[in-house]
């Protein structure tokens, strides 16, 4: 069965600072079983004259049986240099990409968020009319409310950014930020292909929680999957942040358990 899972390039990113590390670490996440990454926070693919171009990286997934289903890139080349991205994006195969966070303002404000989709616009129709969706991933701080009881930052995105402003939501920061994730994902129906999922767990003895591989923790799976298939996520992106142990390990652990629950 095809599978819905992909590992985020993220979480094993201190492993693909060279052309060398970045082959043995797709060899490494193909051999778990992983048929799809995101590329995002790939060293080895960083900067003005990257040893690993988008040609070369393709050639490398290509060689491991893996698919590129989505990028973060940065907004500045995306809004400024919007065909290189294009040209950049249908060399990998790739036609999902988003960002980190809003671009940066003098102060989180709804205006703030507002003004930022008014800008996105016009490079989402560029991207679009070039087969490329274009996303935002959330963190936690989205979900901060610059008016007691009002709406929130995210808020503005999910309801006035418009059906080609997709939503890369992350999982574990809407129920760290203290948000019923499965209610957030019954609002972005059709407009969430790719999701970041990792689990958060209790440590042992203390008041404390940390992130940790999926079926570790507690988060509620069980009713967490049904929601994403029920807003049409596509690809779930194992992205763990913080690996209290060998990165790989985790990822293979969160494999492992995504697919005996059907994915």
């Amino acid at each position: 069965m095809e599978t819905k899972i992909a590992a985020q390039m993220f979480t094993v990113r201190e492993h693909t600072k060279s052309a060398k590390d970045l082959a043995a670490t797709l060899r490494k996440l193909s051999d778990i079983g992983y048929t799809a990454v995101q590329m995002s926070a790939v060293g080895a693919m960083n900067g003005d004259s990257p040893e690993v171009d988008a040609a070369t990286a393709r050639k490398m997934l290509d060689d491991n049986g893996l698919t590129c289903i989505a990028t973060h890139r940065p907004w500045p080349a995306l809004k400024d240099d919007t065909a290189r991205e294009i040209e950049f994006h249908q060399t990998l195969g790739c036609d999902f990409t988003a960002i980190g966070r809003v671009p940066s303002g003098e102060s989180e404000t709804h205006e703030h968020y507002r003004n930022f989709i008014a800008e996105a616009k016009p490079v989402i129709a560029k991207l679009k009319e070039a087969g490329i969706r274009f996303g935002h991933h959330n963190h936690s701080h989205e979900f901060f409310r610059p008016k007691a009881g009002g709406p929130t930052l995210e808020d503005v995105l999910i309801d006035e950014g418009g059906d080609d402003l997709y939503l890369e939501l992350d999982l574990y920061w809407i129920e760290h930020a203290g948000l019923n994730c499965t209610r957030i994902l019954e609002r972005c129906h059709g407009r969430v292909p790719v999701i970041h999922i990792k689990d958060k767990e209790v440590i042992e003895g203390k008041n404390e929680t940390r992130m940790a591989p999926i079926g570790e923790g507690n988060l509620d799976w069980d009713g967490i999957i049904p929601a994403c298939e029920a807003a049409g996520v596509r690809w779930y992106a194992v992205e763990q942040d913080q690996c209290y142990r060998d990165p790989f390990d985790c990822l293979k652990s969160s494999y492992t358990f995504l697919r005996s629950k059907g994915l």
